[in-house]
Formats: structure tokens, sequence, C-alpha cells
């Protein structure tokens, strides 16, 4: 539940996970344990019993178990999520069959730069299933993902560190103080990291630090300043091609890229975040909260990567490129929560209006052939990056948005109750073309964005819900404009669901279970007689999901999910194209982890993820095996600090962990079996 003074909270394919041993010094207060209680997704504190939606959260404590260092890592407990390579360059998932690169939150604020988050600063990452648009405007077709930031909230001091294989160190700090007199508070958290890679040339090199303090929390007026910056460099690398339907049977560590891979195809990304959030409250009944954030990123990438491969003649060939990357954006929501009775009936109703503007520059380097090796055996080029200097393409793209938006939780009585909203976007695009021969294209777009929803909760334990919401994704909701999209408008999104959520056990065991459809019209797809771009495609996506998260006295702690998708392209402007399941979305997917704590100072946990075969490529030429791998953990308290061991993919099994969603060429290997160790000390 979102503290006095915090924002409401809000939240990819990822690093690569590497085999890692920690020894971590810190103190965590765990207050959800492994079972979550509550939300801010709908923007106002609520059970999530109360929802009539899917919502997955990965808490703290769920992080600091599985010692997970990256979205990905964290994301792989949450049925319904596929992994995207994401060009080797940033945190990207699917949702329920669709893609969810623009749809990174954090806090509420949208946090869309291509780029890999820390988690150093995150107090836990909540999954919203199905169109959000009703508050957060555009995009999430299959959902958002959303990171809860730490906040002064209490006293803390911790140090983490870690070490594990393939040369993995870490370091973390969390400082924090507050006086709940005055209502006064700091906190400070940050974290470096340097680590080589099983990839033969990988390594990364990063270093995150966030600071907040908060004036007057808990009080009926509070402040709340937070800064986060982040710094990471890496080699950039789209993994392995694949042949006669297949990836490439080669050794996990086999790169596909440049032989000075640490200066030819490096990627550097920077970002330097600032938010200021107000809270006043009026009465019991009537509060105001604005919240502002401001970002600047910066990304500089060069590449080499598989771009054809001759099976019969046995060879990959490969090409070199690179893009460069600078955006500054704001957003500035401003939000009236009043709580009345009508009829004799209990609301709360959100009024909101949201102002944002991002202004990104991008300019793309052009691609040539460096080399044609061996596909088994490649032989890496060496790479002059002072030799690319030729741009392909020089785009400045300005984004605006304003929403105005309407949300009622209403208690109807008898068990009965409902949530509608409604928001309205004005969403202006941009994009100056500045390079010779092209002109500046342009384009608004004025949506309405519904979502209804009842609930019926015969008891405390039982909540069933019925749901219906709708988003837009726009022509150009990440990139720039272009003449083939220009004029084409937004594709749509309907999620249908209805869905039972069980809280049993005195609040100890979770239990949702969700069925739904979830339609994407107005897909783009190429017109086979004219070559044009069209809106004439839609996928479909029919899915079951389950979860349950555990939490018992006796020290039984357990997250575990399931999810079928049948996701379907059922209309194309490609005929060959109906018919075909979505890129990166596995029919069946499964994940377990338990943990047993002993005498209150000890405790062991194993756990396995299950991904089933996905598809590389639209076309469906390539699948990407199934696999299933397995991870475990012990630790104990010693005074204040606890040691921690975790093993990662324990039978050392072979797989692919994610793909680029659209070319069957771009691969990225799963991680060996690993150890990291952990050594964490609090105060």
């Amino acid at each position: 539940m979102a503290a006095a003074g915090n924002p409401a909270p809000s939240a990819s394919a990822a690093e690569p996970e590497q085999a890692q041993t920690d020894i971590v010094v810190t103190g965590l207060r765990d207050r959800d344990g492994y079972v979550p209680q509550d939300t801010a997704l709908a923007k106002v504190p609520a059970p999530l019993r109360d929802v009539p939606q899917s919502i997955a959260v990965v808490t703290a404590e769920v992080l600091r178990d599985q010692r997970a260092l990256s979205v990905q890592d964290a994301l792989k407990n949450v049925p319904g999520v596929g992994f995207s390579s994401g060009d080797g360059q940033r945190d990207q998932v699917t949702i329920r069959g669709f893609s969810a690169i623009a749809d990174q939150f954090v806090d509420g604020f949208r946090d869309d730069g291509l780029y890999f988050r820390d988690l150093s600063n995150v107090e836990r990452i909540e999954v919203i299933k199905g169109p959000a648009a009703v508050l957060y405007g555009r995009g999430s077709s299959g959902g958002l993902i959303n990171r809860v930031t730490r906040k002064p909230d209490g006293d803390v001091t911790s140090v983490t560190l870690s070490a594990g294989s393939y040369d993995n160190y870490r370091g973390e700090f969390d400082l924090g103080r507050l006086d709940a007199d005055s209502g006064i508070g700091v906190r400070v958290t940050g974290a470096h990291q340097e680590s080589d890679s099983f990839r033969a040339q990988g390594v990364l090199r990063r270093t995150a630090l966030a600071p907040s303090f908060v004036f007057g929390r808990g009080k009926d007026t509070s402040l709340l300043l937070q800064a986060d910056y982040l710094v990471d460099r890496r080699v950039n690398d789209f993994g392995i091609p694949a042949v006669n339907g297949r990836p490439v049977n080669v050794d996990p560590s086999t790169y596909y890229g440049a032989a000075n891979a640490r200066d030819a195809d490096a990627v550097r990304s920077e970002v330097l975040s600032q938010a200021v959030t107000f809270l006043h409250r009026f009465s019991a009944d009537l509060s105001f909260r604005n919240g502002f954030r401001r970002y600047d990123y910066g990304l500089r990438r060069r590449n080499t990567q598989p771009s054809a491969v001759n099976a019969s003649a046995g060879t990959v060939t490969l090409s070199h490129g690179g893009i460069d990357r600078d955006e500054v954006g704001w957003s500035n929501q401003a939000e009236l929560t009043q709580t009345l009775r009508l009829a004799g009936m209990r609301h709360t109703v959100l009024y909101g209006v949201e102002i944002a503007r991002q202004v990104k520059d991008a300019r793309t380097i052009a691609t040539r052939i460096v080399a044609t090796t061996a596909l088994v055996r490649p032989v890496n080029p060496v790479v002059d990056n002072a030799t690319f200097t030729t741009l392909s393409a020089s785009q400045l793209n300005r984004l605006d948005t304003t929403g105005l938006y309407v949300q009622d939780m209403a208690d109807l009585g008898h068990g009965v109750k409902a949530l509608v909203g409604l928001r309205y976007d004005d969403y202006r695009q941009r994009t100056e073309q500045r390079l010779p021969g092209q002109t500046p294209l342009a384009r608004t777009d004025r949506n309405w964005s519904p979502r209804a929803g009842l609930v019926f909760q015969p008891d405390d334990a039982q909540s069933y819900y019925a749901s219906w919401s709708r988003s837009f994704q726009p022509s150009a909701e990440q990139f720039g404009l272009a003449a083939n999209n220009t004029d084409i408008a937004p594709e749509e999104t309907v999620n249908r669901e209805i869905g039972a959520k069980y809280t049993l056990l005195g609040g100890r065991l979770n239990v949702q279970a969700a069925g739904f459809v979830l339609k994407r019209t107005g897909i783009k797809g190429t017109d086979p007689s004219t070559n044009r771009i069209q809106p004439i495609g839609t996928q479909r996506t029919r899915g079951v999901e389950l979860s349950a998260q555990l939490d018992l006295t006796t020290g039984t702690k357990a997250i575990a999910g399931y999810s079928h998708l049948d996701a379907t392209v059922v209309a194309s402007a490609t005929p060959s194209l109906v018919g075909k399941r979505a890129t990166l979305t596995p029919r069946h997917q499964a994940n377990l982890f338990v943990t047993q704590t002993m005498a209150q100072r000890f405790g062991i946990g194993a756990g396995g993820n299950y991904v089933g075969d996905r598809w590389a490529d639209p076309a469906n030429t390539t699948v990407l095996p199934g696999f299933v791998t397995a991870d475990a953990l012990a630790w104990a308290d010693i005074g204040p600090v606890r040691l921690q061991v975790n093993g990662y993919n324990l039978f050392d099994r072979r797989y692919i962990v994610s793909g680029h969603g659209t070319s069957p060429l771009l691969n990225m290997p799963g991680t060996p079996r690993t150890v990291m160790v952990t050594a964490r000390f609090g105060l």
C-alpha cells in the first residue's frame, strides 16, 4: 500500500543471467513476505482482491531469496510473460503474447527508455495483465510492468556483497533514517557490479545511485523528493543464429560478433531521473496528489550481428552498425481522490490529469557486412568503429500527451463492488527527418480508453470478477513516424476477462485464477500488391493463468504460477501469416519456488521454471525449444549477517532463454550452471 507522502506505485528481454556468488550485508524489512495484500496500480491503495483484473506482485523477499539482479530474473516468477533479447541493450518482454517494449513504469510514471534497469532501489515489481490505458495512457496491450522504488519509510542500514561464477562481483548499500515525530526522512541506495559472462566476449560494468528525501511523512501534507542515476556498460550481444528451423547447435559461449567486441560491440546507457511528489489531505475523505518526474537518457551502441545464413554452404554473414539515442522527457500527474456515499453506497473516486512531453533524438549508423564465416565455428572479424560514420537515419521525435481520467471504485453492498473508469488522451507526434530529401511528419490521435469491472465477494476469502477494458497503440508509440505509417490510425486492444481470487489461511495463502480473451485489431501489415502498410491485421490471445503465494507460520513460503496462452494471428494483410502463433509466447509456462525456514535462523529452498516451445519469428519458421531449469538456495543468519548461497540451472541444461521476436537469427542462450554467494549485514 502506498505510504503517505509516496507516489502511487507503478512498474524486460533482459540482460543475460550470469552465474554469481553473493556476499550480502543487509537488513530488509519484508512487509509482505511472499504474499502481497494490496496494490496501487489502481492509482488508489486497494486490496488486490478488490481489483477486477489479474495482477502479479514479486515482493522484496522473493527478490532477496532468489537474489534477482535483473528485471528478467524477477519476471520469471510471473506466468504469461515471455522474454525478448531486446537488441542486447534493454529489458524487453511480451505479456500475454504482445510486446511490452514501451510498457515499463516506475512509481506510476512511464519509463520507456531502452535500457537495462537495476533492482538496487526496487522494493517490489508489479505486473498488471491486460490493457491499463484507462489510467496510464497509450500502450499496454498485454499489460504493463511497474517498479515500486524504496522510499524513506523507516530506519535501515544494510550492506550487501556478492560474488559469483564468471567473475561476477556486486556490492549494494541501503541507508535510511526517518524521524517519526517530524516526518522527515532520508534514504540512499546504491550498487556497483562488474562481471564477465559465459558468453565468450561478454562483460558488464554497472553503477547505480538513488537518494530520496521526505518531509512530513504521515502528516496531512508531505513532500517526497527522489533522484535515480544509472550507468550501464556491456557488450552488445544479439545471440546465435538459426538454421533449418532451429538455433545452431553450438556451445552457449559461441559469440557471433567482432573479435574485439569489448571495443567494437560496446553499448553504454546512462539515465538520470528526478521526481517530486506532493500530497495533501484536506480531510479523511479528500486528498490531492501531484507527481512530477523528469528523465534524461543517453545510449551509445555499436554492434555486430548475424544478418544472413547460407544453410547449404554452412556460413553466416555478420553485419556491423550502431545507433545513438538522446532523450529527455517529463510527466506531471495531478490527482484528486474523493471518498463519498451516494444512494447508500461508498465510492472512492479518482480525478486525474496528466501532461507529458518526450523528445527523442535517434541517429542510426548505416549497417554493412564485415564478414562471412563458418556457421558452427565462426572466425570473428576485427572491426574499426571509426570507419562507420554514414547515417542511414536521423530523427528528432517529439511526443506530447494530455490525458484526462476518472475512476470510481464503488462498494455496492451485499458483497458486490465495481471498478469503472474512462480516460481521454490527446497524443501528438512529430518526427523531423534530418537526412536530405526528407520532410517532417506529424500526427495527432484523440482516443478514449474505458474500463469496467464487477466483483462479487460472498465472504472475506472469496472474490470473483468479470472485467472489460480497452487501450490504444499509436502508429509510432516508441519510435519515429515514417511515411508508411503516418496516415494509419492507432491499433486497438480489447480484453475480456473473468477470474477468481482467494485469500485463505488468514491471509497467508493467495490464489488467483483468470481466463481471458485479448484481441488487438488494426495491426499493421503490408499489402503485397502495393507494398503499403495498412491496418488490417488482428491478433487474438485466449488464455488461462493460475498463480499462488504462500507464507505459513511454520516457515514455509512459496510462489507458483501457470499459464496457457493460445496467441494467434487471425487476420493479416499477408495471408500466409493467418493462423501463425505470436512470437516468443509459449503455449505452456510454469514456475515454482519454495523455501523453508528452520529454527528461525536457517533456511533452504528450491524451484524451477518450465517454458514451452516458442516461435522466433512471425512466419513461424524457427522454433525455440522448450526447457526446464532448476534453482536452489540455502541461508543462515549469524548475528546481524545473513549468509546465502544460490545455485541456478543446477542440471546445466542448454536452452534458449529469449529471441528477438521479428528475426529468426537472433537468439540468446540461457546461462549454464552458476553459483552465487551472498553476505548481507544489516542493523
